[in-house]
């Protein structure tokens, strides 16, 4: 490590404990207990670890934690709670599931038939891609595993196949497929409660704020229409605006076909796989007639795939990032639960309703939407920025009037689509941008347009969908 870098690592992490115990000196607001400043000032310490990074997010979060039980705002069987929750182990075992998919194949077969069957143009290339990413994306929590890992190398393989190379002929259609697909990919991830890791935080906010379930179809049902709209609108106008030379692509088919044929018939794995996958959307869709929790569904899932051996116990005790968001989820969790029960969250809560006196319910939330989306622009991290902002904002428009659902979800779907706008913004971004095909100002200018198309969509012709269903 440079010096410099060294000396960025000691500032980073002097801010942060300088935020961190702040509480110590900064006397305690009139309405709240001293540990409910404590933990409040520990909490943005940790929000801040986050961005800054002094450390890797799970050593931020387990000293954090230790921070909790000394200073007493948390007792240490409170602490310990943060590892017991539903939603830190569903976001394990999505983990879990999306190593399933890499190992056995079936996530890159899946993407090639797409593209045999509808990629005869660039457009309907990136359709079908996205098509294959639908199908995929409930298992997979981490879009950083799913368009980097899974789809970017195929991005990759056909702008090559095509004689699109980054520094001669980008424009030739690797610089469309590339900004494209990166594109829906977060369009995705707002589809799916399990889609990005960051949505199981959210609903675990939103219940701990407004003591509201918000289910696996509510989510995918309320996010359906206008994300399929996304889908649809977001290549069409890139293609329009930012077009690929080549306009045909009937090479992309024989190239899906090549690697089809060289991956041969399906392996028992991936048969299993599928039929698992099959198994959890189904119990996932009727959780409300079978009472079956989201996360024992996930755990079932999982038992077959390791009792049938397409997944190995080493496969589970090797998947790192899964045990590194167990311990900075969890703990990001607990404290958000415990700043509800000590009375910040309603403390908070009551100061923004006298902010917003004589503002309208949809003004309101358009506000919140629009916040959360375009403060983007100072994180690295879009499962930091829910974990520092989502629970505050979502605050805002329920102190309008708005209905809790409306508040919670919509600033749920800027947590997934705001990565859109920097070339560093979520995990795929310098995935996709490293790839030479867009300069960093072309990038920003398209990612700013694109965020604009979904202020008119999820806000527009989500409003309406959410108003046909009954939710304003």
């Amino acid at each position: 490590m440079s010096m410099s870098s060294t000396q960025g690592k000691c500032l980073s992490a002097l801010i942060t404990l300088a935020i961190t115990f702040s509480g110590w000196v900064i006397p305690v607001p009139d309405g709240l207990s001293v540990n409910a400043w404590y933990l409040f000032t520990i909490f943005l310490g940790t929000v801040v670890g986050f961005i800054l990074q002094p450390v890797e997010l799970g050593t931020v979060a387990f000293i954090a934690l230790v921070l909790c039980a000394l200073s007493g705002a948390m007792s240490f069987k409170q602490v310990l709670s943060a590892f017991s929750g539903n939603t830190v182990w569903l976001i394990v075992s999505a983990f879990l599931l999306a190593r399933a998919f890499i190992l056995t194949g079936l996530g890159r077969r899946i993407a090639y038939l797409a593209m045999r069957a509808f990629g005869n143009s660039s457009l309907k290339l990136v359709y079908s891609i996205a098509l294959s990413d639908i199908i995929i994306g409930p298992a997979i929590p981490s879009n950083s595993a799913r368009a980097g890992g899974l789809i970017y190398p195929i991005v990759r393989s056909l702008a090559e196949a095509f004689g699109s190379d980054p520094e001669k002929s980008p424009r030739k259609i690797g610089a469309y497929l590339v900004t494209s697909i990166f594109h829906i990919d977060l369009v995705i991830s707002a589809m799916f409660l399990t889609a990005m890791v960051g949505n199981p935080i959210a609903v675990e906010l939103s219940k701990k704020v407004f003591g509201i379930e918000i289910t696996w179809i509510q989510w995918f049902v309320a996010a359906c229409v206008p994300g399929f709209c996304a889908l649809l609108l977001i290549p069409y106008v890139l293609f329009k605006l930012y077009p690929p030379e080549i306009k045909r692509t009937p090479e992309a088919q024989e190239l899906a076909n090549k690697e089809l044929e060289a991956m041969g018939p399906m392996s028992r794995s991936e048969k299993i796989l599928l039929a698992v996958f099959i198994m959890l959307l189904t119990l996932w869709a009727t959780a409300s007639i079978t009472h079956l929790g989201t996360t024992l569904i996930a755990f079932m899932g999982l038992a077959i795939l390791l009792a049938s051996r397409v997944l190995k116990w080493s496969d589970v005790t090797g998947e790192r990032k899964a045990w590194d968001t167990l311990i900075w989820v969890g703990g990001v969790i607990i404290m958000s639960d415990y700043l509800n029960r000590l009375g910040f969250i309603p403390w908070f809560a009551h100061i923004l309703e006298g902010w917003m006196v004589g503002v309208s319910m949809l003004t309101a939330v358009v506000l919140a939407f629009v916040i959360y989306l375009y403060t983007h622009y100072f994180f690295a991290s879009m499962s930091a920025h829910v974990t520092s902002m989502y629970a505050a904002l979502i605050t805002l428009g329920a102190a309008a009037g708005a209905p809790p659902f409306i508040s919670a979800f919509v600033v749920a779907i800027a947590a997934n689509i705001c990565g859109c706008l920097t070339h560093f913004g979520t995990g795929p971004a310098p995935v996709y941008f490293g790839s030479g095909y867009v300069c960093q100002k072309t990038w920003w200018i398209i990612g700013f347009g694109v965020s604009l198309l979904h202020i008119i969509i999820w806000l527009g012709i989500g409003g309406v969908w959410w108003k046909f269903l009954g939710y304003w």
